[in-house]
Protein backbone atom coordinates (compact mmCIF):
# COMPACT_ATOMS: atom_id res chain seq x y z
CA UNK A 1 0.00 0.00 0.00
CA UNK A 2 1.25 3.46 -0.90
CA UNK A 3 0.38 6.33 1.42
CA UNK A 4 1.16 10.01 1.06
CA UNK A 5 2.48 12.19 3.84
CA UNK A 6 -0.85 14.01 3.99
CA UNK A 7 -2.66 10.71 4.52
CA UNK A 8 -0.23 9.61 7.23
CA UNK A 9 -0.83 12.92 8.99
CA UNK A 10 -4.60 12.42 8.76
CA UNK A 11 -5.34 15.50 6.67
CA UNK A 12 -7.19 13.61 3.93
CA UNK A 13 -10.85 12.79 4.46
CA UNK A 14 -10.43 9.10 3.58
CA UNK A 15 -8.21 6.12 4.23
CA UNK A 16 -6.91 4.69 0.97
CA UNK A 17 -6.14 1.12 -0.07
CA UNK A 18 -4.81 0.60 -3.58
CA UNK A 19 -5.56 -2.67 -5.31
CA UNK A 20 -4.35 -3.95 -8.67
CA UNK A 21 -7.00 -6.15 -10.26
CA UNK A 22 -5.61 -9.55 -11.24
CA UNK A 23 -7.05 -12.27 -13.44
CA UNK A 24 -8.09 -14.08 -10.25
CA UNK A 25 -10.48 -11.15 -9.55
CA UNK A 26 -12.26 -11.51 -12.89
CA UNK A 27 -14.96 -13.80 -14.21
CA UNK A 28 -15.26 -15.64 -17.52
CA UNK A 29 -16.42 -12.42 -19.24
CA UNK A 30 -13.22 -10.65 -18.15
CA UNK A 31 -14.63 -8.08 -15.74
CA UNK A 32 -14.35 -8.08 -11.95
CA UNK A 33 -16.75 -10.46 -10.26
CA UNK A 34 -19.12 -8.38 -8.10
CA UNK A 35 -18.35 -10.13 -4.81
CA UNK A 36 -14.71 -9.00 -4.93
CA UNK A 37 -15.78 -5.42 -4.23
CA UNK A 38 -17.12 -6.48 -0.82
CA UNK A 39 -13.96 -8.50 -0.12
CA UNK A 40 -11.89 -5.39 -0.88
CA UNK A 41 -13.94 -3.44 1.67
CA UNK A 42 -12.90 -6.01 4.26
CA UNK A 43 -9.26 -5.82 3.23
CA UNK A 44 -9.33 -2.03 3.39
CA UNK A 45 -10.86 -2.20 6.87
CA UNK A 46 -8.25 -4.70 8.08
CA UNK A 47 -5.33 -2.70 6.70
CA UNK A 48 -6.75 0.38 8.40
CA UNK A 49 -6.55 -1.49 11.71
CA UNK A 50 -2.98 -2.57 10.97
CA UNK A 51 -1.93 0.97 10.09
CA UNK A 52 -3.87 3.01 12.67
CA UNK A 53 -5.11 0.81 15.53
CA UNK A 54 -2.78 -2.20 15.88
CA UNK A 55 -3.79 -2.64 19.51
CA UNK A 56 -7.30 -3.50 18.27
CA UNK A 57 -5.79 -6.37 16.26
CA UNK A 58 -4.38 -7.68 19.53
CA UNK A 59 -7.80 -7.35 21.17
CA UNK A 60 -9.34 -9.33 18.29
CA UNK A 61 -7.12 -12.25 19.32
CA UNK A 62 -8.86 -12.04 22.69
CA UNK A 63 -12.52 -11.33 23.38
CA UNK A 64 -13.18 -8.37 21.04
CA UNK A 65 -15.34 -9.05 17.97
CA UNK A 66 -15.99 -6.66 15.09
CA UNK A 67 -19.17 -8.08 13.61
CA UNK A 68 -20.35 -6.94 10.19
CA UNK A 69 -24.06 -6.18 10.48
CA UNK A 70 -24.66 -4.93 6.97
CA UNK A 71 -22.74 -4.20 3.79
CA UNK A 72 -23.69 -3.13 0.30
CA UNK A 73 -22.17 -2.02 -2.98
CA UNK A 74 -23.52 -0.13 -5.99
CA UNK A 75 -21.71 -0.63 -9.29
CA UNK A 76 -21.28 2.17 -11.84
CA UNK A 77 -18.42 1.09 -14.13
CA UNK A 78 -16.78 -2.20 -14.99
CA UNK A 79 -13.34 -3.00 -13.66
CA UNK A 80 -11.02 -5.17 -15.71
CA UNK A 81 -7.80 -7.08 -15.11
CA UNK A 82 -4.85 -4.83 -14.27
CA UNK A 83 -6.97 -1.79 -13.49
CA UNK A 84 -5.56 0.03 -10.47
CA UNK A 85 -8.39 0.69 -8.06
CA UNK A 86 -8.24 3.05 -5.12
CA UNK A 87 -10.65 1.98 -2.39
CA UNK A 88 -11.42 4.96 -0.16
CA UNK A 89 -12.91 4.44 3.29
CA UNK A 90 -14.57 7.14 5.38
CA UNK A 91 -16.26 7.09 8.75
CA UNK A 92 -19.90 8.08 8.22
CA UNK A 93 -21.07 7.71 11.83
CA UNK A 94 -20.27 6.10 15.16
CA UNK A 95 -22.85 5.56 17.85
CA UNK A 96 -22.60 3.47 21.01
CA UNK A 97 -21.03 0.19 19.80
CA UNK A 98 -21.68 0.70 16.06
CA UNK A 99 -19.56 2.13 13.27
CA UNK A 100 -20.84 3.03 9.80
CA UNK A 101 -18.32 3.43 6.96
CA UNK A 102 -18.61 4.52 3.35
CA UNK A 103 -16.41 3.21 0.54
CA UNK A 104 -15.64 4.56 -2.93
CA UNK A 105 -13.90 2.61 -5.69
CA UNK A 106 -12.01 4.98 -7.99
CA UNK A 107 -10.16 3.82 -11.10
CA UNK A 108 -7.91 5.85 -13.40
CA UNK A 109 -9.04 5.63 -17.03
CA UNK A 110 -7.82 7.56 -20.07
CA UNK A 111 -10.56 10.17 -19.52
CA UNK A 112 -9.56 10.63 -15.87
CA UNK A 113 -10.61 9.22 -12.51
CA UNK A 114 -13.89 7.30 -12.61
CA UNK A 115 -16.09 6.34 -9.67
CA UNK A 116 -16.55 2.64 -10.42
CA UNK A 117 -18.57 1.72 -7.33
CA UNK A 118 -19.77 2.95 -3.97
CA UNK A 119 -20.37 0.83 -0.88
CA UNK A 120 -21.04 0.96 2.82
CA UNK A 121 -20.73 -1.19 5.91
CA UNK A 122 -21.99 -1.15 9.45
CA UNK A 123 -20.14 -3.05 12.14
CA UNK A 124 -20.78 -3.68 15.82
CA UNK A 125 -18.20 -3.95 18.56
CA UNK A 126 -18.90 -6.93 20.79
CA UNK A 127 -17.07 -8.89 23.50
CA UNK A 128 -17.19 -12.63 23.89
CA UNK A 129 -18.02 -13.72 27.39
CA UNK A 130 -19.34 -16.72 29.29
CA UNK A 131 -22.92 -16.04 28.17
CA UNK A 132 -22.10 -15.23 24.53
CA UNK A 133 -21.25 -11.95 22.83
CA UNK A 134 -22.42 -8.66 24.30
CA UNK A 135 -22.16 -5.09 22.98
CA UNK A 136 -19.15 -3.08 24.08
CA UNK A 137 -17.96 0.46 23.37
CA UNK A 138 -15.83 1.11 20.30
CA UNK A 139 -12.20 0.85 21.48
CA UNK A 140 -10.84 4.35 22.15
CA UNK A 141 -7.83 3.93 19.84
CA UNK A 142 -10.08 2.81 16.98
CA UNK A 143 -12.45 5.72 17.49
CA UNK A 144 -9.56 8.20 17.60
CA UNK A 145 -8.11 6.77 14.38
CA UNK A 146 -11.47 6.77 12.59
CA UNK A 147 -12.17 10.42 13.49
CA UNK A 148 -9.30 11.44 11.16
CA UNK A 149 -11.29 9.97 8.28
CA UNK A 150 -14.74 11.19 9.20
CA UNK A 151 -16.97 12.25 6.31
CA UNK A 152 -17.22 16.02 6.23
Amino acid sequence: MDTTQAEREGTLPYYRYRHVVTLADTNIVGNVYFAHHVAWQGKCRELFLRDHAPDVLEELRGSLRLITLRCSCQYFAELMAFDEVEIRMRLRAAQQNRIAMDFEYVVQHAEGKVLAARGDQEIACMRAGPTGVVPCPVPASLMAALRHYQAR
